[in-house]
C-alpha cells in the first residue's frame, strides 16, 4: 500500500519538497543564528525582523534551486521561474510576519517565535509553488 501511494507523482514531489525545505529550513536557521551573534542580547530583538528577513529570504534561494532541479525537474524559463518563486517566497514572508506580529507578545522574538513563523510560510510555499511557479510540471 505504501508502495503505490508514493508510486504518485505528487505524493513523491511533496515528499521531496519536504527534504528540500528542510533544507531550506535548516539554512534559514544557520543564518539566523550567525545574524545574531554580533549582536547584544537587546540588539537581537530590535534586528529580529531584519534578520529573520535575510534568514528565510536565504532558505528561499536555496530551496529555488533544489527544487527546480530535482523536485520539479523544471526546464522552464529558470529565470521567470526564479522571479515567481521568490514572489512567492516574499508572500510566504509577509505571511510569517504577519504571525510573528501576532504571536510575539505571547512567545517573545527568538527561535520559539521563528519556528512558528517559519512554519506558517512553509505552508503557503509549497502549495503556491507547486500550482503556480512550477505548474508546468504538474
Amino acid at each position: 500500500m505504501i508502495g503505490r501511494i508514493t508510486q504518485r507523482r505528487g505524493v513523491r514531489q511533496f515528499i521531496k519538497f519536504a527534504i528540500v525545505g528542510t533544507s531550506g529550513f535548516l539554512v534559514n536557521g544557520v543564518v539566523f543564528t550567525l545574524l545574531q551573534i554580533p549582536l547584544s542580547i537587546d540588539e537581537r530583538e530590535t534586528w529580529y525582523y531584519v534578520m529573520f528577513s535575510a534568514a528565510f529570504m536565504a532558505g528561499g534561494v536555496s530551496n529555488y534551486f533544489l527544487n527546480r532541479v530535482w523536485t520539479f525537474r523544471s526546464t522552464g524559463h529558470a529565470l521567470g521561474e526564479g522571479v515567481k518563486f521568490l514572489t512567492v517566497s516574499a508572500i510566504a514572508l509577509c505571511v510569517s510576519l504577519l504571525v510573528s506580529f501576532a504571536a510575539s507578545p505571547v512567545l517573545g522574538k527568538g527561535h520559539k517565535l521563528w519556528f512558528l513563523s517559519t512554519c506558517a510560510g512553509i505552508v503557503v510555499n509549497f502549495f503556491v509553488n507547486k500550482y503556480w511557479t512550477f505548474r508546468s510540471v504538474l
